[in-house]
């Protein structure tokens, strides 16, 4: 399946009205057809903004048969990229991605009922938190939702103790989260707590994949880096490592398609 590539924007229903620009590939319609209906997924950034992790796994998704729309959260909030620079909370960017599932929604060649989301980083906390029905019932338009989830390396620690990360009374659609077994963001109790820590009926929803050794944005493909962030080591703050690992990099994306398509097969079934 061929796909192009479209550059858009739309509003997001923001606490101030943005206008968030994005990166759209849909199939290509053949001369003179329609264009094929397909499902869709929502790409979310880390704090780093726009980088080759979307890419990475919008390549896959689109070999899938899925469109895929990549948003950029910063440039409408004239966010220098990095920690010191991005929001001061992640729930004020969720209408963003339920902005961007309108927009899909929208699109001729997309399937409506088959829409999923995943992110990176502070773009896999809005994932997570999309998956509540707390904000899906605040931010989504009406007769829209995801239809799963998938969140990368989403600072496990902070659900159920940060101000608006509360993780409970999910939609009922999958969540899947890649973690990594030495992301500084998190000690490796924390991965093993996670679950533990939800109600029954929400962790049923959930799968927590653990890669070992792979540090914070491990399947970001460019040169190896360390930060610093006040979210890191369990909210005390402090550098974190990111570092290509090429083998959990491609079984998490693999993953991630097989979660979706699953998830989209079931829709009508």
């Amino acid at each position: 399946m061929d796909f192009r590539t479209c550059y858009v924007a739309f509003e997001t229903r923001a606490e101030r009205p943005l206008t968030v620009a994005a990166r759209m590939d849909v199939p290509a319609a053949a001369d003179g057809a329609a264009p094929p209906r397909v499902p869709a997924v929502v790409i979310c950034h880390g704090s780093d903004g726009v980088d080759a992790r979307g890419r990475f796994h919008a390549q896959a998704l689109q070999a899938a048969g899925f469109a895929t729309l990549e948003l950029d959260m910063w440039s409408a909030r004239g966010t220098v990229r990095g920690a010191p620079g991005r929001p001061k909370t992640v729930p004020e960017t969720l209408p963003d991605a339920f902005a961007a599932l309108a927009f899909l929604t929208r699109q001729p060649e997309v399937d409506p009922a088959r829409i999923a989301i995943m992110g990176f980083s502070w773009g896999g906390v809005v994932s997570v938190l999309s998956a509540t029905r707390r904000y899906a019932d605040a931010h989504a338009e009406p007769g829209t939702w995801f239809v799963a989830h998938a969140a990368f390396y989403p600072v496990l620690w902070s659900y159920n103790r940060a101000p608006g990360h509360e993780l409970r009374d999910l939609t009922g659609a999958p969540v899947l989260i890649h973690a990594g077994g030495a992301d500084a963001y998190d000690t490796p109790e924390v991965c093993e707590a996670f679950l533990a820590g939800l109600a029954p009926a929400d962790r049923a929803h959930v799968e927590l994949v653990v890669h070992p050794g792979a540090t914070h944005a491990f399947d970001r493909d460019m040169p190896a880096k360390t930060i610093h962030d006040p979210y890191a080591h369990n909210g005390k703050g402090g550098a974190v490592r990111f570092e290509f690992d090429p083998d959990a990099a491609r079984a998490a994306r693999d993953r991630v398609v097989q979660v979706f398509g699953e998830a989209f097969a079931s829709v009508g079934a």
